[in-house]
């Protein structure tokens, strides 16, 4: 069992940056492929973002490649999402997820066992 809390969200205009982080607590952090979704209103929830176990293999949507980065401290068991150049579109509630199973990345939502409570980040226009 391992539990998730996200941080960093918040109001941003257009074309700034942001930082999520995500803590753990529970069984060891570095034995979970960590992922990043996120959900806007009225939508399906959608994947951002993935890291390896030791944080050397990451993936990205096509809609953050180049403005989103991923990157994990296993001492700290804790992973982040810089967000940079934001956009209105990337309003929608931010998820952290822990995978438990699979020795790779994956973008697939049900491929993750334990998620956080969420975090919100409105971009304005």
């Amino acid at each position: 069992q391992v539990q998730l809390v996200e941080s960093g969200g918040g109001l941003v205009q257009a074309g700034g940056s942001l930082r999520l982080s995500c803590a753990a607590s529970g069984r060891t952090f570095s034995s979970y492929v960590m992922g990043w979704f996120r959900q806007a209103p009225g939508k399906e929830r959608e994947f951002v973002a993935t890291i390896s176990r030791g944080g050397k293999n990451t993936g990205y949507a096509d809609s953050v490649k180049g403005r989103f980065t991923i990157s994990r401290d296993n001492a700290k068991s804790t992973v982040y999402l810089q967000m940079n150049s934001l956009k209105p579109e990337d309003t929608a509630v931010y998820y952290c997820a822990a995978d438990s199973q699979s020795p790779i990345i994956t973008p697939r939502g049900n491929s993750y066992d334990y998620w956080g409570q969420g975090t919100q980040v409105t971009v304005s226009s």
